[in-house]
This record gives structure tokens, C-alpha cells and sequence, in this order.
């Protein structure tokens, strides 16, 4: 039987959703909105109303589907103004304690959170607050911001939020809703994506354009750096928040996280990663006879892959797309499946053949070894390998969650190494500099730390960054080990 080990892949980002559009079914266009970022969280989803008075919320474990197959679920959900949020649990696992939106009630009335990203120092924040008598439910960062915001002794969330950003360090994406207002958040660094889309009836704000097609809404333009916007029956304005704000934008946005029909920085993701293929080809070209990717954040590369080499473009593997995502699933026999549940080879198009496998990303190798597996077993005479990003040689802490440094196969091998443990015939990466040329934006508007090594946030320590949404403390940097 064949085994996956969790956290093989860099893991999804959770996916934020907002809009505020009186008059229009918000409720049902949420829902629709999720739908679209499903695949930015699989383990939580919920949407939470409000009606110029108050807030009310659904969420529930499991997809958005799952969550909201009762009808009367949305249509208790009445009002002008909602946010939405699909969770991918960073610690591998979470519980309807961490679902969300966060709707919390303070002093000053109803506030409900989402949040897509993971606060560096939100362990220090949560002990500072807990010394002082606040009480946590959840583990979440959101949460974090919800006593801060009660804490902060302001009358209204546009005068506490002054003073509690300046205090968040990492990266964060939020959407906050009041009863009458909603306002989205982005960090400094811009490190995870937030967009802005207008409907006829009002505005919409996501983690990726492919949610405004869904809900028919026209994109207007990305939230900036260190820039809020702020919604609601005045219209629409912006605040810079942090004057200094400089882009980094998670380069695994335009590898692997988001959907291909999705825009980032202007920039179609599907033709990006079309171009990581082509360029990945040129760098290593191989003799061999067809060309497959992994679906299906990998198709887009495999295409390009074999628009350069001239060689056929197969569907060599085929997805089972009702078993989910098995490594994130908390049932042991349902991840011992791993591989063999997700994929299946079609015999009659790799047997024989040499075959190209093209995948975005290598974490610690297992999924990888099981693929070449079973391409071999399916008959391919030959696999060679071709990954359309660089090594993976550093952890990431800002929401992504991947391994820590001892895990990743990339910081402990050589690339022939890791070839031989994966069973490949050969492999081959991009290069860094080939993945920013294919971009095509400057190297300063991306985070790729876990290329390089090179953070644009450090923990104050200098070292360990503490664990945030969903993190539960260390998330392995390797120094308490």
C-alpha cells in the first residue's frame, strides 16, 4: 500500500471573501464567491451577515458544499454586507474553534474577522493578552486582533485600528466587517493577495480575481501594501497604514496556490506557469517521447514543458477529484491511501514510453517517489522528472506552513540525490532567475524565502518565528529541536 506523508506539498493558503453590495442576495453571493476559492482551504468554511445593526454567522467543518447543504442555512442569512472564509489548517489539523468568520461582540458593538496569513509575534500577542485576563477559544490570529480591537479602549474599530496594526508583524490579510462597514487589511509586505471587484450593487473584495467572475463582479485593482480600504454607505476610501510598505508577494502564488484563471500583479497565472514550463524546458531539455504534469496546479508548466521540447502533451494521470485532499485529511487510513486514492496512471499512454513528469514544487520527495512509482508500474520505460520552481531549501511562517528545514529534501540533498531517492531517471529544477524572468516583475516584488533563505519579516529573536493562525507555537524552524 502505498503511503503520502502530510505536509509533501506547500500548504494552501486559507482564502478570505467579502463584499458589501444593499439590495443584493449577499449570503448566496458569498457562498458562490467560496466556491471560487475552494481550493485555497479544505478543512473550514463559514459566512457571516451583516444587516446595518447586527451580525449573524454560519460555519461548520468540511467544504463549503458540505457546510451550507442545508438551504435555510443562507437564507437565515439576511442583510447588505458579508465576508466569507475557507480555512486550510496550518498545524494539519483544526476544530470549529478555529473556523471562521471570528464574530465577537465588545463594548463597542459586533465585529466578524477573516484572515488569510500568519502573525510572527502572534504568540507573544496572545501571551501579552492573556496575562492580561482575555480568554482564548481558538488558536487563530484573528482572534488575536478581536481582543486587541476590544482592548484597544477606542470607540469605534477606525480609531483602534491605528494603534493595533503598527503591533502586527508577519503576514496578514483581513477582511473586517461591523454591522454597517466592511474593511480589508493588508501587511507591509503584501505577502498574500487581496483584491478589490465592483458589482452593480456595491464592491467585493477576495484573495483572487477568479471569485469576482463567479459573482459577476469587474475587477478594480489589488489592495496595496500596507493599505486598508474602508466600505460602506459613504462609498469607497483608502488609508496607507504603513507609509514604508514595500510588495513581497508569496512567489507560490503564481507556482502552485492559486487557480490559473486567476490575475496577480496583473499577470494571468496560467500563462505565467505556461512560461515556467517553456523556460524549465529550455534549461533541461530531455529526450523522451511524451509529456504529463501532476494535476492540476502542474498542467499549465507540463504544457509549456511540451510546447518546447515539441513532444506530445498526455493526460498520463488521471485525478480523483471526490477523494480530496488527502494530506490534509485527520484520518490515518485515508492518508495511508495517499497517492494511489488521488492518481491513476493510464497504462495505455505511458507504457513503453519515456515519459516527462512535470510537477510545481518538491517538498520532502514522498508524493514524488509514489508518482515515479507508479508510472513505472504502469509500464513507462523511463521518468525524468522536471520541477517548475526552484529547490525548496527553507521553511515558510507566513501562513504557508511547509516543513522545517530538516524535512526539506532540497536543504539536505543534492539534486542528482534527490533524483535517486524520488527513483527518476533524471531531474531537473528551475532556476530562480528563470522563474522571475517568466513573471516578468522585478526579483524586490516577491517573497521567496523558501528559495533563498531570505525573509522580508524576521522574527525579533533573530531565529525561531513563533507559530500563528493555526500554528500552536514553534512551527519547526529547528532551534528547539
Amino acid at each position: 500500500m502505498l503511503t503520502v506523508e502530510k505536509h509533501d506539498k506547500m500548504q494552501e493558503e486559507c482564502g478570505v471573501f467579502g463584499i458589501y453590495a444593499p439590495g443584493s442576495n449577499v449570503a448566496q453571493l458569498t457562498y458562490y464567491g467560496l466556491y471560487a476559492l475552494q481550493h485555497r482551504g479544505q478543512e473550514s468554511a463559514g459566512i457571516a451577515v451583516g444587516n446595518g445593526r447586527t451580525i449573524a454567522g454560519e460555519k461548520g467543518m468540511g467544504l463549503v458544499g458540505e457546510v451550507f447543504a442545508e438551504t435555510d442555512k443562507l437564507e437565515k442569512l439576511q442583510g447588505h454586507i458579508a465576508v466569507g472564509h475557507v480555512l486550510y489548517a496550518n498545524s494539519g489539523f483544526s476544530t470549529l474553534a478555529d473556523a471562521q468568520p471570528l464574530v465577537v461582540r465588545y463594548r463597542n458593538g459586533m465585529l466578524a474577522i477573516v484572515h488569510n496569513g500568519r502573525l510572527i509575534n502572534g504568540g507573544a500577542l496572545r501571551r501579552e493578552l492573556e496575562e492580561e485576563g482575555s480568554i482564548f477559544q481558538g488558536t487563530t490570529d484573528s482572534e488575536v486582533v478581536a481582543h486587541l480591537v476590544a482592548r484597544s479602549g477606542e470607540k469605534s474599530i477606525m480609531e483602534a485600528l491605528p494603534k493595533i496594526l503598527p503591533r502586527l508583524r508577519g503576514a496578514y490579510t483581513f477582511i473586517l466587517m461591523t454591522p454597517d462597514s466592511l474593511i480589508g487589511i493588508r501587511d507591509p509586505h503584501g505577502i498574500h493577495p487581496l483584491s478589490l471587484g465592483e458589482t452593480t450593487a456595491g464592491y467585493v473584495l477576495a484573495s483572487e480575481t477568479c471569485a469576482f467572475d463567479t459573482v459577476g463582479a469587474k475587477f478594480l485593482r489589488d489592495i496595496q501594501p500596507g493599505e486598508m480600504v474602508i466600505i460602506d454607505k459613504k462609498g469607497l476610501r483608502f488609508e496607507q497604514f504603513a507609509p514604508s510598505a514595500k510588495q513581497a508577494l508569496c512567489i507560490f502564488e503564481f507556482i502552485y496556490f492559486a487557480r490559473p484563471d486567476s490575475n496577480l500583479l496583473g499577470k494571468n497565472v496560467h500563462m505565467v506557469r505556461k512560461n515556467l514550463g517553456r523556460r524549465l524546458a529550455q534549461e533541461h531539455p530531455v529526450e523522451a517521447d511524451i509529456v504529463t504534469g501532476i494535476p492540476d496546479s502542474s498542467l499549465s508548466a507540463a504544457s509549456g514543458v511540451a510546447e518546447q521540447l515539441g513532444l506530445p502533451y498526455e493526460m498520463g494521470l488521471i485525478k480523483n477529484r471526490y477523494i480530496g485532499r488527502t494530506f490534509i485529511k485527520p484520518v490515518q487510513e485515508i492518508r495511508e491511501l495517499g497517492v494511489q486514492l488521488k492518481l491513476n496512471p493510464v497504462r495505455q499512454i505511458v507504457a513503453g514510453k519515456r515519459v516527462v513528469l512535470v510537477d510545481d514544487s518538491i517538498v520532502r520527495g514522498t508524493t514524488s517517489l509514489r508518482i515515479v512509482e507508479l508510472l513505472r508500474r504502469a509500464g513507462a520505460s523511463e521518468v525524468h522528472v522536471l520541477i517548475s520552481s526552484p529547490p525548496v531549501v527553507a521553511p515558510c511562517y507566513y501562513g504557508v506552513g511547509s516543513s522545517s528545514s530538516a524535512e526539506l529534501i532540497g536543504a539536505r540533498l543534492s539534486v542528482p540525490e534527490i533524483a535517486k531517492v524520488i527513483g527518476a531517471d533524471s531531474l531537473g529544477y528551475l532556476s530562480e532567475e528563470g522563474m522571475l524572468e517568466c513573471v516578468g516583475l522585478p526579483q524586490e516584488n516577491f517573497c521567496t524565502a523558501c528559495f533563498s533563505g531570505r525573509y522580508p519579516v524576521e522574527a525579533e529573536d533573530g531565529g525561531c518565528r513563533e507559530g500563528g493562525e493555526n500554528g500552536g507555537g514553534c512551527v519547526g524552524c529547528g532551534l528547539h529541536v
